[in-house]
C-alpha cells in the first residue's frame, strides 16, 4: 500500500513539473502532432489511394481536371449502369462540395459491382484527403475513409448456405 501512495505522489510532482517551466513545451508539441499532414502527390500531380470493399479492390488516382472519371477504361455511366452505384461513387466529392474538380482514374477487380462501386467510393475519399488533407474531417464524419470490413459469411458443411439448413423432414 505504501508502493502506491508513493506512486500516487511521484505523478502529482511530475505534473507540477510539467505545468512548471517545460509545460509549454509538451503542449507545442502535441500541436505539431495533430497539425495538417502534406499533401501526396506524385510526380504527374496527381494523388493514389487503394479502395476496398467485400471482394473488391480499387486502385484510384485523381488529379485537378473537369471531373471525367474513368473506371477501367470506360466511363463511369458506361462501367457502372444502376444510378444508385453512379451515385455511390461520386458521393465523396459532393460531401467535400469538389464536383466537377477532379479528374478519376480507378482501376478494378474483384467483386461484383456493389462491392467494385464502394471500393472506388472508398478509393476517391482516400486519395482527396491525400490531395487536400484539409478535406479529412468532412470525410471522416460522413464514413468515408471507414472500410466496411464485411464480407460473405462462407458456407459450412451439413448445411444447404452459410445458416440455412436443409428441409427437415420428420417422416
Amino acid at each position: 500500500m505504501a508502493d502506491e501512495n508513493q506512486t500516487v505522489n511521484d505523478l502529482s510532482q511530475l505534473g507540477e513539473a510539467l505545468q512548471g517551466a517545460g509545460g509549454a513545451d509538451v503542449v507545442a508539441a502535441a500541436a505539431e502532432t495533430s497539425a495538417p499532414a502534406e499533401p501526396q502527390i506524385d510526380a504527374q500531380g496527381r494523388a493514389y489511394a487503394t479502395g476496398k470493399r467485400k471482394n473488391a479492390i480499387a486502385r484510384v488516382w485523381i488529379k485537378p481536371g473537369s471531373g471525367r472519371m474513368t473506371v477501367n477504361g470506360k466511363e463511369v455511366a458506361a462501367y457502372f449502369g444502376r444510378p444508385v452505384l453512379q451515385m455511390m461513387v461520386r458521393q465523396p466529392f459532393e460531401r467535400a462540395e469538389r464536383s466537377d474538380q477532379y479528374d478519376v482514374m480507378a482501376t478494378v477487380t474483384g467483386g461484383g459491382l456493389s462491392g467494385q462501386a464502394g471500393a472506388v467510393r472508398h478509393g476517391i475519399s482516400k486519395a482527396l484527403v491525400n490531395f487536400e488533407p484539409t478535406l479529412r474531417p468532412t470525410l471522416k464524419s460522413g464514413g468515408f475513409l471507414t472500410r466496411d470490413s464485411r464480407v460473405v459469411e462462407r458456407k459450412k458443411y451439413g448445411r444447404a448456405k452459410a445458416r440455412r439448413s436443409f428441409q427437415f423432414s420428420k417422416r
